[in-house]
């Protein structure tokens, strides 16, 4: 059984969501070691979320941010935690609701994920910085 724990950075990225599976997987050096099992990735914050949807097309991740935009406005009246800004609480929102998590399957070495999909970093503020990510890889050695 292989059980390995990974910390890293993501790169900062400007408000939106960003296709981001390429810069995880070569984070994750006992990958290819792993016959089957499960990586789990967790996002040390609380204004960005992680989540696995359409990896082609990009309008799909422009269209979530739009979406998301007009359902979790910035700078609501009704906000009362605005300390870091106008997307301040609308950031904190939109992290509760995509979540800090996701668990990925792992089969002959490699991420198991559908045909179109990949994994997504939600970056719900103005300005969020690089992002950290810790990836835990447990599973049967191939």
């Amino acid at each position: 059984m292989i059980v390995e724990q990974y910390r890293f950075s993501l790169k900062p990225r400007p408000r939106g969501f960003h296709l981001v599976t390429s810069e995880i997987v070569p984070r994750l050096s006992a990958l290819g070691r792993i016959s089957a099992g499960l990586c789990h990735l967790f996002i040390l914050h609380t204004s960005a979320s992680l989540a696995v949807n359409e990896n082609a097309d990009p309008t799909v991740r422009a269209d979530f941010e739009s979406h998301m935009r007009h359902a979790v406005p910035d700078a609501a009246p009704y906000y009362r935690h605005d300390y870091e800004g106008d997307d301040d609480m609308s950031a904190h929102i939109k992290a509760g609701l995509f979540g800090p998590g996701l668990t990925i399957p792992v089969s002959k070495g490699a991420l198991v994920l559908g045909t179109w999909q990949g994994i997504y970093l939600g970056e719900h503020r103005e300005r969020g910085g690089a992002r950290e990510i810790v990836a835990t890889l447990m599973g049967e050695e191939a």
